[in-house]
This record gives C-alpha cells, sequence and structure tokens, in this order.
C-alpha cells in the first residue's frame, strides 16, 4: 500500500510539474508560437526530427510520421524507437493528408516536410488550429538575416521541444550530455590549420553540397575542420568542380543515402575526375562515409562529429 501512495504523490507531482510550465511561447523562424499544454497529436517529418522526439520519448504524444520511406531505408534501431506509430506519407504530406489525422501540432522545416509557398505552411496549418514547430537550420529560407550554422541550431530545438512537451529537464540533460561528450573530443594540434572537408551529397556535372547555413557547417568545426566550401552563401547548394578543386580539400565526406553503392559511386567518380583526383583529399583517400540523419539536424550529428573527429585527427586520438 506504501508503495501505491508513493507512486501516486510521484504522478501528482510530475504533472503539477509539467502544469507549472504552461502556457509556454517558443520562437519559430522568429515567429512566436503559444502551448498551454503539451500536444496531444504531433505528427513529425522526416528521419532526422523524428529521432529528435524520440530521444525525449515523445512516441505516446505522436499520431503519424511523414516523409521517411519515399527516400531512406529506416534502421532497424528507428523501426523499433517507432513502434506503430503509422507513416502518413513516403514523401512531402499534403494538407488533406495532415488533416485528415486531426493533428495539433507539425514538426517540420522549410524543404523538410514544407516548401515556401506550398500548400502545407505554418500559415495554413493555423486555420485549422495547428501549431507549427520549423526546424531552425531551415529558417534560412525565409530570414532576412542569416547566420553561418552552429551547433546551437540543434542544441536550441531540442530544448524547444523540451518546451512544447513539458520535459525541459530532459532534454537539457540530454543536451549537456551532448555537450560532454564533444567537449571530449579529439582535437588537431595547436598551432595547425583546421583540415578543410567537402561534403559530397550528389552530382555529376555540378556537384551538390552544403554551404555556410546547412548543418555540416556545424558539423565539421565541431570535429575540429573547416568547411571546404563555406564561402558558399547558400544551405545545399550547387557549385562547380573548379570552385571545389580550388580549395584543396583535405578531407571528404561522402553522404551516403543507403541505398546500395551510393557513396561508393561517389567516391569512385571523384577518383577519376581530372581535377579532383588531384586533391589532397582524393590522392591520400581520406574519405568518411555518413549517412543523411548524420547530416541533417538531429541526435544523430553527435556520433557524426566523433567519427570525422576521429577520422581526421587519429594521432590525437592515441
Amino acid at each position: 500500500m506504501k508503495k501505491i501512495v508513493v507512486s501516486l504523490m510521484l504522478l501528482i507531482s510530475v504533472s503539477a510539474a509539467s502544469a507549472a510550465d504552461f502556457p509556454v511561447t517558443i520562437e519559430s523562424c522568429g515567429t512566436p508560437v503559444t502551448f498551454t499544454e503539451p500536444p496531444k497529436r504531433a505528427i513529425i517529418n522526416d528521419l532526422n526530427m523524428s529521432e529528435m522526439a524520440f530521444a525525449l520519448n515523445l512516441q505516446d504524444h505522436i499520431v503519424g510520421l511523414t516523409g521517411i520511406s519515399g527516400w531512406y531505408k529506416m534502421t532497424p534501431e528507428f523501426k523499433q524507437a517507432m513502434g506503430t506509430i503509422p507513416e502518413l506519407a513516403p514523401k512531402y504530406p499534403s494538407l488533406e493528408t495532415l488533416l485528415e489525422a486531426e493533428p495539433d501540432f507539425f514538426f517540420a522545416g522549410w524543404n523538410y516536410g514544407m516548401k515556401v509557398g506550398g500548400e502545407v505552411t505554418p500559415s495554413s496549418l493555423s486555420k485549422y488550429g495547428i501549431k507549427t514547430f520549423v526546424l531552425s537550420e531551415s529558417c534560412v529560407h525565409t530570414a532576412a538575416h542569416k547566420q553561418k550554422a552552429t551547433m546551437d541550431l540543434l542544441y536550441n530545438d531540442e530544448l524547444t521541444l523540451g518546451k512544447i512537451f513539458g520535459k525541459r529537464s530532459d532534454a537539457q540533460a540530454l543536451v549537456s550530455g551532448w555537450k560532454k561528450t564533444l567537449s571530449e573530443l579529439p582535437q588537431p594540434t595547436k598551432g595547425s590549420h583546421p583540415l578543410k572537408v567537402f561534403v559530397y551529397d550528389s552530382g555529376e556535372d555540378k556537384p551538390f553540397t552544403s554551404g555556410k547555413y546547412a548543418m555540416p557547417t556545424a558539423i565539421i568545426e565541431a570535429a575540429g575542420g573547416k568547411n571546404a566550401m563555406e564561402s558558399l552563401d547558400t544551405s545545399w547548394g550547387t557549385t562547380s568542380w573548379e570552385s571545389v578543386a580550388a580549395t584543396e580539400p583535405d578531407f571528404i565526406i561522402l553522404l551516403d543515402y543507403q541505398t546500395g553503392s551510393g557513396a561508393d559511386a561517389l567516391r569512385h567518380f571523384l577518383e577519376n575526375h581530372p581535377l579532383m583526383k588531384l586533391t589532397p583529399a582524393v590522392k591520400h583517400q581520406r574519405y568518411l562515409k555518413l549517412q543523411y540523419t548524420e547530416l541533417t539536424p538531429g541526435p544523430a550529428n553527435i556520433h557524426a562529429i566523433e567519427k570525422l573527429a576521429q577520422a581526421m585527427y587519429p594521432q590525437a586520438d592515441q
């Protein structure tokens, strides 16, 4: 009987603490959004944002996922975390699809489930009482003032999810753990220049890569390197092989979309390209395969940074 009373007291205490967190107002691409209680029928778009939600054990609040199987293979770990949550649309969801699920919340981003000027936007959803949190990395597509990507994009979004769902302390513990992990990574030798890293997503005539506003810039810097295409004034975009080769990248990240030999095909192309085969990275075969979730904002960024730091500076990890 005593155990039951203690359990009830703990439940009441947690409920009171959660209630005390509301109402809460968060910033979504500079727009204030107020929540009077945690969402009960959330829809999450994409692998990376789903993993951000799963990291806070929000599955009981989620009625559907969108934008996954149309592009990527789900790992066994992701399927396990997803459980019985249905995927409502394999790619970008239509407004009709979202409304059919009767959600009260949508976590997505510009070019991550929503398009500027499209039918699914925070404005169009708000007409139906659906609140939206826009992935901060994607705000560059609507912002007047743009800032280079940093790890705060991930940290602040995870903390914001904690506020929205009444899990502030869990989110803070998670972010603190991530920061501690990164503080213990191998570092380049003092006085040395950071290695220049080129992110090769796709494309043969023109490479599709990460500019200064996309998450890889933050990931590369956290690992002790420098994005070779940091001068590219965009999030993700195309450039010329001449401009990439001119940076003389020391290291290359190959984006592996989990579609067979994707990353291997990218490497083969580079090793036969008349300009890229002369760069330090290709000549010395300095590559690292990373997957989509590791290069877009999400918990997988942390392990990606660990792998990149250890690959770039193995001598510092001895």
